[in-house]
């Protein structure tokens, strides 16, 4: 059953997550992995298979990029978006995040929390996502601030919660398909992916395959034309070639990503075929805005161009 206040319930919750305990922080923990880890067929207004989750075109959704620790941008959001009220009136509402939800942030353990109640609470109307900083331990980033966060918030006990957190990892999204509209992944498209199954079990063909690898680690380029190794060190520098032919693939007009900084907080490639998102700002990155999007799914849009008057900047 719904709350009657979602927004004051996520007053609450940010006050919870300010002097969040380890019991409490570790059951809400296990509480989402069985949640996330149980998904399947259909749930709300979309239908998870694998890792992939298929979302009907219609309603709305609120797509929020990287985080990396940051509770403040992650409060103005909901603020700006006033979403949380849509999300109590209408079950045609989804909010989506991109991943990478801790490390290179002072609140990490704070925004993994309100992220995991809110979970919790409209398990139908939240998706959450796998990004690079919740990848595979083959993967690892660097640096990598979360079990130091861990250790400052729960001292001697945290390597129990870092296990915890690793577990939640592996039941989290590879990506998302909006029927005939968009396709939403952390990272960058694999370019020799050509199934459906390819992209809802990437995470059970990893090693062998690269597939995960590329959703969660690879990035665009205007000036490659087809892939190449990428400076990050995992995943590749993908070109427009790439993107027209695996969005074709998929019978869908553009993909939205996070993963990389951008000084306005969102950027565009391909000549309108991929939008990034880049939901925090401030140090150790450099970007002076960070965005989120409110996407009209029922609406056709043919490029990313079409959806810069939904992009709001904070």
């Amino acid at each position: 059953m719904k709350s009657t206040n979602l927004s004051q319930d996520f007053s609450k919750i940010v006050k919870e997550s300010l002097r969040i305990d380890f019991e409490s922080f570790t059951r809400t923990v296990e509480k989402a992995t069985y949640t996330l880890c149980n998904e399947k067929g259909h749930i709300g207004n979309f239908n998870v298979f694998g890792r992939l989750v298929k979302v009907k075109p219609k309603g709305e959704a609120l797509i929020i990029g990287d985080l990396h620790g940051d509770l403040e941008s992650l409060t103005v959001i909901f603020k700006q978006s006033g979403f949380l009220q849509k999300m109590n009136t209408t079950d045609n509402t989804i909010l989506i995040f991109l991943g990478d939800y801790g490390d290179r942030g002072e609140y990490s353990v704070e925004v993994y929390y309100i992220i995991l109640r809110l979970k919790l609470l409209y398990p139908e109307q939240v998706i959450l996502m796998r990004g690079n900083h919740e990848g595979p331990e083959d993967l690892a980033v660097s640096p990598h601030d979360l079990p130091w966060d861990f250790q400052t918030k729960f001292g001697e006990k945290w390597r129990e919660v870092y296990s915890k957190i690793q577990d939640l990892w592996t039941c989290l999204y590879n990506a998302v398909l909006v029927e005939k509209r968009c396709l939403m992944v952390h990272g960058g498209l694999p370019p020799n992916i050509k199934t459906i199954e390819e992209l809802a079990y990437a995470h059970e063909t990893h090693p062998t395959q690269d597939f995960l690898e590329d959703l969660l680690w690879s990035d665009p380029n205007d000036f490659v034309k087809e892939y190449c190794a990428s400076p990050r060190g995992a995943g590749k520098l993908f070109g427009e070639n790439v993107t027209k032919e695996v969005l074709k693939r998929f019978d869908v007009n553009f993909l939205v990503r996070g993963h990389e900084p951008c000084p306005n907080g969102f950027k565009t490639n391909h000549n309108g075929k991929i939008l990034t998102l880049f939901s925090r700002k401030g140090p150790p990155y450099l970007n002076t805005y960070g965005a989120f999007l409110n996407l009209k799914l029922s609406k056709d849009f043919e490029n990313v161009n079409m959806l810069l008057p939904y992009v709001h900047k904070f």
